[in-house]
């Protein structure tokens, strides 16, 4: 029988029982021949078969306990090795790229993570759900305090500090960033991290900035995506901002204008309003929230207006003027006539986003995207290529981040242990951090239709719902989509402090028991 050894350091141990209580566990591992463990020196000497272990598990044993871990040595350090192979090569620093380096930690496999673009920690930290909702959130203490849903409450106004509002989404990012990315892999022993752009030169080998090569036997691409500037003329002449840059900005505009009304533009609306910021929106479509039901959009619509947000459908941009201070959008009307709309502030584009596969040197080795060029991936994460992955927003799934993060793991888990795990998207819940909020989890109406399955409709109205005319605000609704055949329900919700839920009846619905049902599950809420 052929033996490897391995010596470790071990921190955590408080006495000799501790050092025995290890050669215990490491005993139960049926590879290990032999382990001396000294607290004295803080040291284990293992002895072990290759052929049923290896020195990953025996430390990845250690370190999943609640006291123990093995302190930094060249031999279980990966990054002090003189090699550019690693088992993994993950393409990409956001939160399915982490998530996928932990999963790879836990497995004990060597893992190259290389980012471009954002730092590290991707869109959701760095320019998306962390500074975005707490600009929200700074934007709606601003707005109750010039507005009351009670006669007898009497808001005396608010004085808004916008610089410091920035300065403080900021140090939150950084913190958190920090915190929740940087710190979780800081003692990973298997992780090597490096910033820049890593091209595919074949299916086994990228290069890195063009200058290092690295080699591994799985890659996954975790690469994101970006904000998709529209091919309008003059668009690049008059500094546009997105909310990468808009999110940074912290002398406040006197206006802006947003082209777009998807639920990233219809965020910042409502956000930089509420700061005092004037706000329009340009949307080439009919409507707000093209992606939901008409009931939804002129609900979220009506609000909008309320505030004194000018919303402009059916008006596409067609060409950006720089005169002076000024902007000057040329726009195509619903009419088929041509106006000329003047912004004295900024111009926010928040028109889609777009894969971030251009530098990728897919060329090379043949992956398959879609229509919209999104890597194309099957439920187990999988492209077309056996040994490449690919996750999060730049594929062909839902685009949030704990799907991203939940895609991460399974890659790994299918790539390298067989787990054949699959992603089930079909009641993924979400949700828009407007005001109403709008959240639902299944199918709507639109998709039930398009995949022909048969559905009834019962719909409640907030004015309905005791909680809702307790706090004097009765804005929005509550849908549920039944499955006529299955009785399965999928729920739409047009409120922000209603609990997202899943209804499962073996009976059918009348409206009486849905209303009634609905008032119970929100008194409990």
């Amino acid at each position: 029988m052929k033996t490897e050894n391995i010596k470790i350091d071990i921190t955590g141990m408080t006495c000799d029982d501790c050092a025995t209580g290890i050669e215990k566990m490491l005993a139960k591992n049926e590879g290990v021949t032999e382990a001396k463990v000294s607290y004295a020196s803080g040291s284990c000497e293992c002895s072990f078969d290759p052929s049923k272990t290896s020195k990953e598990e025996i430390i990845n044993t250690i370190n999943n306990t609640k006291n123990y871990k093995v302190d930094d040595t060249t031999e279980t350090k990966c990054c002090d090795a003189n090699t550019n192979h690693f088992d993994l090569i993950i393409i990409g620093g956001g939160s399915a790229a982490f998530s996928a380096a932990i999963k790879a930690e836990s497995l004990g496999l060597t893992t190259l993570m290389v980012n471009g673009g954002l730092d590290f920690g991707g869109t959701c930290v760095n320019v998306g759900c962390v500074p975005s909702k707490t600009l929200i959130r700074a934007a709606e203490t601003a707005y109750h305090a010039t507005h009351s849903n009670f006669a007898g409450i009497r808001p005396k106004g608010v004085d808004i500090n916008f610089a410091q509002v920035i300065r403080d989404k900021k140090q939150l990012v950084a913190t958190l960033q920090e915190k929740k990315y940087m710190d979780v892999v800081s003692d990973f022993h298997n992780l090597k991290m490096l910033t820049g752009w890593a091209e595919f030169l074949d299916t086994k080998t990228i290069v890195v900035d063009g200058k290092e090569k690295y080699t591994a036997l799985k890659f996954i691409i975790a690469t994101g995506a970006t904000t998709n500037i529209p091919n309008i003329e003059g668009l690049n002449e008059v500094s546009f901002l997105t909310n990468v840059s808009l999110f940074d900005l912290e002398e406040k505009p006197e206006s802006i204008t947003i082209m777009g009304a998807g639920y990233i533009g219809l965020e910042i609306a409502m956000a930089y309003n509420r700061l005092g910021v004037k706000v329009r929106i340009i949307e080439f479509t009919d409507r707000v929230l093209r992606t939901q039901t008409t009931d939804i959009s002129e609900a979220l619509e009506t609000q909008m207006r309320n505030e004194g947000i000018e919303i402009l459908p059916n008006f596409r941009a067609v060409k950006f003027e720089k005169k002076n201070n000024e902007t000057i959008i040329h726009c195509k009307c619903p009419d088929g006539s041509f106006a000329q709309i003047i912004e004295k502030g900024k111009i926010v584009v928040a028109s889609g986003t777009k894969p971030n596969t251009q530098k990728l040197g897919l060329q090379n080795i043949g992956l398959e995207l879609d229509k919209t060029g999104h890597l194309l991936v099957n439920k187990k994460m999988e492209t077309n290529l056996p040994n490449i992955y690919a996750v999060g927003d730049v594929t062909n799934t839902p685009a949030f981040v704990y799907t991203a993060a939940f895609e991460g793991k399974i890659a790994v888990e299918n790539a390298f242990t067989g787990a054949n795990n699959k992603a089930d998207y079909s009641s993924l819940p979400w949700v828009v951090f407007t005001d109403p909020q709008v959240a639902g989890t299944g199918l709507d109406e639109v998709q039930a239709t398009a995949e022909n399955i048969p559905f009834e409709v019962s719909k409640l109205e907030l004015n309905n719902i005791p909680r809702a005319i307790a706090a004097n605000d009765t804005r929005g609704f509550i849908k549920l989509i039944r499955n006529t055949e299955t009785d399965k329900y999928r729920k739409r919700i047009g409120r922000k402090f209603l609990s997202l839920f899943n209804i499962r009846r073996r009976h059918k619905t009348s409206s009486h028991h849905f209303r009634k049902r609905c008032c119970q599950i929100e008194l409990l809420c």
